[in-house]
């Protein structure tokens, strides 16, 4: 019946998956089996006896598994390949939509619904190829904000902000005088 349902809703998509719930390992190969690609899996979790069959299984796909993994591995990992849908906790999430690539927020959106029996399958694939289908919108939406919030237009502004390579040339300056200044005294 498993098969059957795996079979049913295909994922067709290179997806990355973080977490800090423990089931990451579980999801990568569920993943897996229901047709996606999964180049990395980040856990918090540490590298136990329990994890191991899924880990050698992982590996055994090419899947490139993270344990005790930091913000900075998932973000990495993110950027390293490019994935179809970025599945992970908030920053993870949030750089990824940075970059128009759609995400799932692993607690809220994957670890928070069963993933066992048919059912669970199917769900799992319903939510993921939703995510998957809105890559157009993303692409959308990055045209038309363009630039808005992004360098010197980021921050609060009361009028339309405005670029100031003069102020910026002369705060590069002063703080470079201060790094000379602090090493000569430390010198």
């Amino acid at each position: 019946a498993i098969e059957g349902a795996l079979a049913a809703k295909p994922i067709r998509g290179r997806i990355t998956v973080s977490g800090y719930e423990g089931s990451e390992l579980l999801v990568a190969r569920l993943l897996i089996e229901s047709g996606a690609e999964v180049p990395y899996v980040g856990t918090a979790c540490p590298r136990t006896q329990w994890s191991d069959p899924d880990r050698e299984w992982l590996e055994s796909k090419g899947v490139r598994v993270q344990f005790r993994a930091s913000l900075e591995q998932d973000i990495a990992a993110v950027q390293e390949f490019g994935p179809d849908l970025a599945i992970g906790t908030t920053p993870v999430v949030q750089h990824a939509k940075e970059a128009s690539i759609p995400g799932l927020y692993f607690t809220n959106l994957i670890s928070a619904r069963p993933l066992m029996g048919p059912a669970g399958a199917g769900s799992l694939a319903a939510v993921v190829n939703a995510a998957l289908g809105n890559q157009a919108r993303f692409d959308r939406m990055s045209a038309f904000f363009k630039g808005v919030g992004t360098g010197y237009a980021s921050g609060i502004w009361e009028d339309t902000p405005q670029d100031r390579p003069e102020f910026k040339a002369k705060y590069a300056r002063k703080v470079a005088k201060l790094r000379a200044s602090e090493e000569a005294v430390g010198s």
